[in-house]
C-alpha cells in the first residue's frame, strides 16, 4: 500500500486530507531521513493499521534499516513518556514532579541516527499524544541545536496530517457501516 492507495480509501469529505497527504512527499524543508522517519513515527503513533502500513511502505525505500528502527523507537518511547509526563504535568499533586520517572529511556541518548532527527520525530509524536511537557522539552532541544521554527512547524504539520488521515479512515468506515 502507498500514500496514493491510502488517499483513495478516504471519503469525499476528506479531500483536504488527501491533498495534504500528497504534499508531504514533495516537502523540501526537511531532509529525506527527517521527512520519512517523521512519516513512520507519526503513522505508528496514529494507531491506525491502514495508515501505519501504507506510510511505512511509502517510507521504507527512503530509510536505512537504522533510521527505520529509530523512527519506530521514537514512536514507542514517546508512547511511554507522553503518558507519564502528561500525568505529571496534569496532576495537581506537586509531589509527582519531584519523583524520578524510573523509566528506561536509553534510546533517546543513543537513537542510532542523528540526534536532531530523533528529537524531531519525538516532538511530532508528542504533539499527536498531547504531552505539553514533552513538546516543550523536545522543541527546546531542537531550537538549541539550530533547527528552525519552520522545520519544527513542518514536523507538527506532518503529525496533524497523518492523524487526520487516521480519523478520516475511521469516519469513512462508520459511513460505510451506516449505509449497510
Amino acid at each position: 500500500m502507498s500514500i496514493d492507495t491510502l488517499k483513495s480509501r478516504l471519503g469525499d469529505f476528506a479531500k483536504d486530507v488527501r491533498l495534504n497527504l500528497g504534499s508531504m512527499a514533495t516537502d523540501e524543508s526537511l531532509t529525506n531521513q527527517q521527512k520519512y522517519g517523521l512519516i513512520v513515527a507519526c503513522a505508528i503513533a496514529s494507531r491506525n493499521d491502514t495508515v501505519k502500513n501504507a506510510l511505512i511502505a511509502e517510507a521504507a525505500p527512503h530509510l536505512s534499516a537504522e533510521a527505520m528502527s529509530a523512527a519506530k523507537a521514537a514512536a514507542t518511547i514517546m508512547g511511554m513518556n507522553n503518558i507519564y509526563y502528561r500525568f505529571v504535568h496534569l496532576s495537581s499533586n506537586e509531589q509527582y514532579k519531584t519523583m524520578p520517572a524510573k523509566l528506561r529511556m536509553n534510546v533517546i541518548g543513543k537513537p542510532g541516527v542523528d540526534k536532531v532527527d530523533f528529537e524531531l520525530w519525538s516532538l511530532a509524536v508528542s504533539a499527536i499524544n498531547g504531552c505539553g511537557m514533552c513538546i516543550d522539552s523536545h522543541e527546546a532541544i531542537l531550537r538549541k541545536a539550530g533547527v528552525t521554527a519552520e522545520m519544527v512547524q513542518t514536523a507538527v504539520r506532518f503529525a496533524s496530517i497523518i492523524q487526520s488521515a487516521a480519523i478520516a479512515l475511521e469516519a469513512n468506515e462508520l459511513e460505510l457501516e451506516a449505509a449497510e
